[in-house]
């Protein structure tokens, strides 16, 4: 359950953050959408994770709600019955995805701020087109990305020295790859790169690290987050000036080992729980600040749909 408690403190603060200003209702609670994602897109594994669900049995609603917040029911991402017979792993992957889309849309229509349990790194393209597709006159948002994870994500078929899907979801939502996989999970129009900062990764692929260079990501290090650093200050403004709405995307595998242990994929140096939830709630001040995800904690520590996040 360690896990689960670790993910508690990182949403903790959400609730007394800026940005929940934008979500209150006429008592000042902030309204609150939990979203369970269980769909890997993995191949060879079970196609559904327990981790969402061990999430949000592991008190998040509880601290949430003590905290001033008004939570929603919590829907659970499912393929219709006319969806289910469709065969491939990433074709049933953008299914599920435009169903989170849908979603987190729906949220943040009626006011509610989307914090989701995500199977893995690849339900990315799914949490952008929701918050692209928000905005309530119909026309496409530009939303900036803080992806903190302790790799890049940023492979793409051609440069993968693993071909995993979950190390690509950033160069897919980016529009470098795998365009009908972007497309089936609702994200019509790619997030350009300038829109995207990279958090605390440190795990990177040789020809993913010549990608990125060649995109010129931005990157905010392990450092940036300890410190709260004037870096990471001048990103999230940044992105504040330049979208309209920012969604922060957690892969578990981003923090210090010892807290999330049997992850396979954890990377040394990486911040505490405690370091980044503090970072958080600042990023949360500013008001662009509209989802959270986090992804890659499976129920068990020899869950294998912990392994496609990284």
């Amino acid at each position: 359950m360690k896990r689960a408690i670790v993910v508690t403190l990182l949403v903790a603060a959400l609730p007394l953050s800026l940005a929940a200003q934008h979500y209150a209702n006429d008592s000042g609670e902030t309204r609150v959408a939990l979203v369970k994602m269980p769909y890997s897109g993995a191949r060879n594994v079970a196609e559904l994770s327990g981790g969402p669900d061990y999430l949000a049995a592991g008190g998040i609603q509880q601290t949430l709600t003590g905290g001033g917040a008004e939570l929603k029911p919590i829907p659970n991402v499912a393929l219709t019955a006319l969806e289910e017979p469709q065969y491939g792993e990433r074709r049933r992957l953008g299914m599920a995805n435009t169903h989170l889309a849908d979603i987190v849309a729906s949220n943040e229509h009626a006011g509610y701020l989307s914090v989701d349990l995500l199977a893995n790194c690849s339900s990315l393209m799914g949490m952008l087109a929701g918050l692209q597709q928000s905005d309530p006159g119909g026309r496409p948002l530009r939303v900036g990305l803080l992806f903190i994870d302790a790799h890049g994500d940023f492979n793409t078929p051609e440069t993968s020295l693993s071909g995993m899907l979950g190390g690509m979801p950033v160069a897919v939502s980016a529009g470098l790859g795998l365009q009908r996989l972007r497309e089936w999970s609702g994200l019509g129009d790619p997030i350009p790169t300038e829109h995207i900062v990279l958090g605390a990764a440190r795990d990177l692929d040789p020809l993913e690290r010549d990608l990125l260079e060649e995109h010129q990501l931005a990157r905010l290090s392990t450092d940036d987050f300890r410190q709260r650093s004037a870096r990471m200050h001048a990103e999230i403004e940044r992105l504040s000036r330049e979208t309209d709405i920012i969604y922060v995307h957690i892969d578990m595998d981003v923090l210090d080992p010892r807290e999330v242990p049997g992850h396979p994929l954890t990377v040394a140096d990486g911040p505490t729980s405690r370091e980044l939830a503090d970072a958080l709630t600042e990023i949360f001040r500013y008001e662009k600040g509209a989802a959270l995800g986090v992804a890659s904690t499976a129920g068990a520590p020899l869950d294998p749909l912990s392994t496609p996040g990284g």
